[in-house]
């Protein structure tokens, strides 16, 4: 059973709600300055933050930066068919919903417990056309049609770090299977110094995609701390200049590498194959505080 506990004063005081779920114990925090907002954390990690009354807001810098991939798949407002490998509180796939109303997507989460916990607190709209389902993302994948996708985004923790079987080629091949010719591949990565699980992850997606982008904060690409970094993979030309432009127009300056830049950035990293894949690094305990 859960706990809760008083983050707020007052008549309207609203109850952070602790329960156990089955990767971890899992927070969710209401958010002081929003009314209907909420961090989830599990293990004391951040993992998402959902505002119901305004699902298009995006806290978090990796959110956000996904949320510009989003805005960019296919002209303003359109419907998408999208995945979201790894679930959390749904953000992406509300913000989604929100953006582009009429899209279809799948959320492949293994979490179950999570699932009911983040549904019965931070329900989802009922005209959202969200489908949820409780899987391991690469066997959720699989599920996928051929060439149904026109977006696949993968942000996957456990433990706070990335299964190795999400870090492959052949993880990526089923990716490009599920995507339309013109469609894109999304990841949150997560690294620190000296960055060779991010290089790995490049040289891995260069393996399968000949379009990529990357969007970072410069601290976490000149390996001086740790923090996520945004992939954006497609076998068609990338929005390159305006993506350039929102992520440095962010409240947290982002950088975006490609091109030549970023296959120096690789420093000769081998892509990963299933056989050699290991899960990313986990971010020292300092990150969180």
């Amino acid at each position: 059973m859960g706990r809760s506990r008083n983050t707020r004063r007052g008549p309207s005081a609203v109850e952070a709600v602790v329960e156990p779920v089955d990767g971890g114990l899992a927070q969710l925090i209401p958010d002081p300055d929003r009314r209907r907002a909420w961090t989830l954390l599990i293990d004391g990690a951040p993992q998402s933050h959902v505002d119901l009354d305004d699902p298009a807001y995006l806290s978090f810098e990796y959110q956000r930066r996904l949320g510009h991939v989003i805005d960019l798949v296919a002209p303003p407002g359109k419907p998408v068919h999208a995945v979201h490998l790894g679930g959390g509180a749904l953000t992406l796939a509300r913000y989604v919903a929100a953006t582009r109303p009429r899209s279809t997507q799948q959320v492949v989460e293994r979490d179950a417990a999570l699932v009911q916990l983040v549904r019965r607190v931070t329900p989802l709209d009922a005209n959202a056309r969200i489908r949820v389902r409780s899987a391991d993302a690469r066997e959720g994948l699989a599920k996928v049609p051929d060439g149904w996708a026109d977006l696949v985004i993968a942000d996957v923790f456990s433990g706070a770090r990335t299964p190795a079987h999400l870090t492959s080629t052949e993880f990526l091949d089923e990716v490009r299977r599920a995507l339309k010719p013109s469609g894109v591949y999304a990841a949150n990565l997560a690294d620190g110094p000296p960055l060779a699980h991010l290089r790995g992850q490049i040289a891995t997606a260069a393996a399968r995609f000949p379009e990529l982008a990357l969007i970072a904060d410069p601290a976490v690409l000149r390996g001086k701390r740790f923090g996520n970094a945004v992939l954006a993979a497609c076998d068609l030309p990338l929005p390159l200049a305006e993506l350039t432009r929102r992520a440095a127009s962010d409240p947290h300056p982002a950088r975006v590498e490609h091109g030549r830049r970023l296959t120096d950035f690789t420093g000769g990293a081998a892509p990963v194959t299933d056989a050699a894949a290991v899960a990313s690094p986990a971010p020292p305990p300092s990150v969180f505080r």
